[in-house]
């Protein structure tokens, strides 16, 4: 049976040396949560393999090191209001949810019913279950009753931006999305300012496809 505490916490000082976790909040949160509670039980010896892994479905959990790189992307605060497109299996939300703690909430939609209940599963399992709210549709359309929020991060590859989710977006938020094919993209930052908003291309990153009404069909 791995040790799975060490193995977490030998892998965040690994991405702390290699630059991807600066900020204390992503430290302690990638810390805390368990990420072997949110893969398949065959694959769950390899939780902490800084690397994608199956789920089912054809999807993936992201590699550790992508979790960190947008978490601290999104600079998320206590308190906040998250959406997240792409719940895969709940281990993305998790980690946001220990950030902006109990005052905060973060909304993930999947498009998958059987990813969509599998995370659900998991968060409660892992004890998240109180301030993340999994809905399964279209995340492509964004989340609408709930909207605005502080935060809007997409796990899955798009064509492009999706206007509802700069629509949905609060007064000075920040939206990440991965932008470009559905085989290579670049991960855009977006910040709502008034009328304006400001893109920043953070860099090459590889997603599954973003599948829907705003993305790919």
């Amino acid at each position: 049976m791995p040790d799975f505490e060490s193995e977490r916490n030998n892998l965040v000082n690994s991405l702390r040396r290699r630059g991807y976790i600066s900020s204390p909040e992503v430290d302690r949160a990638m810390r805390r949560v368990p990420r072997e509670e949110f893969l398949p039980q065959d694959i769950r010896d390899d939780a902490y393999v800084d690397t994608p892994l199956p789920i089912g479905e054809g999807q993936t959990i992201s590699a550790p090191h992508m979790v960190a790189i947008m978490a601290e992307q999104l600079d998320l605060k206590e308190g906040m209001k998250i959406l997240e497109i792409g719940a895969g299996s709940g281990y993305h939300a998790a980690v946001c949810a220990e950030i902006v703690g109990p005052e905060g909430h973060v909304y993930t939609i999947e498009r998958i019913a059987e990813l969509a209940s599998f995370a659900e599963e998991n968060l409660k399992k892992a004890g998240y279950s109180k301030n993340v709210t999994v809905i399964f549709a279209d995340g492509t359309r964004g989340l609408p009753e709930h909207a605005p929020y502080d935060r809007i991060f997409v796990a899955a590859g798009a064509p492009d931006i999706p206007s509802p989710l700069t629509d949905q977006l609060a007064e000075g938020g920040k939206l990440l999305v991965p932008v470009g094919g559905r085989f290579y993209q670049d991960l855009i930052r977006v910040e709502k300012k008034g009328e304006k908003l400001i893109k920043e291309n953070l860099g090459g990153c590889i997603f599954v496809p973003l599948i829907g009404e705003y993305g790919y069909r």
